[in-house]
């Protein structure tokens, strides 16, 4: 038998080292970073007592169309969808200068299954090795619509605005605030940066990435896009479409 563990990024929270890799000290700021560190030595705890093949994939932030409602990465691009689709005013978020290392998840259970192909038992981090800031995937997921974002203020005070909407499909009125700052969404521990460093998951697994950030927000948007014209089209037609959100 051979186990896989899903250690995660946020093992690391408050960073000791930039970029992450195996050997950087744990710091978790939250209750599931602390659960998680518990995961993650009891596995190296079985592994090393009983020589289990068992190991702990360390991945960082990985998305896909069908990642859950309530992550940013997701809400933000249901949020676009919906938004160029005029069926929703503003996304509300929290700290936009977090950054984070994103990746597909489709590259990522690629690396999962090379760890449990290998001989030995070993522990890796799963990353693509760029961060970006939540601001800039907002401008990103919206620019993958046709429509330019622009930020003004500062804090709790931010709001991201419509600049240019180039796509004739899409009518957002220029100056048209899209964005906004909740306080509610704020993390009492913050973790503000990570990266990973992923050089030995490259050499000893012959991982890379497929998928770059463009390509991934873009995979993430359109899917969206698409499941949200149903409700545009259900509306038009005279019925009630149900959003949990609303």
């Amino acid at each position: 038998t051979r186990i896989y563990q899903a250690s995660s990024s946020e093992l690391y929270g408050m960073v000791q080292q930039v970029p992450q890799n195996e050997n950087t000290p744990f710091y978790p700021r939250s209750p599931y970073g602390v659960a998680k560190l518990y995961a993650y030595w009891i596995t190296v705890n079985y592994r090393e007592a009983y020589n289990m093949f068992a190991v702990n994939g360390i991945l960082f932030n990985h998305e896909s169309p069908i990642r859950g409602e309530t992550f940013v990465s997701r809400k933000i691009t249901r949020g676009v969808a919906r938004i160029c689709l005029g069926l929703q005013d503003s996304i509300y978020l929290g700290n936009l200068d977090a950054k984070r290392d994103w990746g597909h998840a489709k590259d990522y259970i690629e690396a999962m299954w090379l760890m449990l192909q290998q001989k030995d038992p070993e522990d890796f981090v799963i990353a693509t090795g760029i961060t970006t800031s939540v601001r800039d995937f907002l401008t990103m997921a919206f620019e993958e619509m046709g429509v330019t974002l622009d930020f003004k203020g500062t804090g709790q005070g931010e709001v991201g605005y419509i600049r240019k909407a180039i796509d004739q499909n899409i009518t957002l009125d220029q100056g048209k605030i899209v964005v906004k700052v909740d306080t509610n969404y704020y993390r009492p521990t913050e973790v503000d940066l990570l990266i990973g460093d992923p050089s030995k998951a490259h050499h000893k697994l012959g991982w890379k990435p497929k998928y770059d950030l463009k390509g991934l927000i873009r995979d993430m948007v359109r899917s969206d896009y698409d499941l949200f014209k149903r409700d545009q089209y259900l509306l038009k037609g005279g019925h009630k479409v149900f959003n949990q959100h609303e």
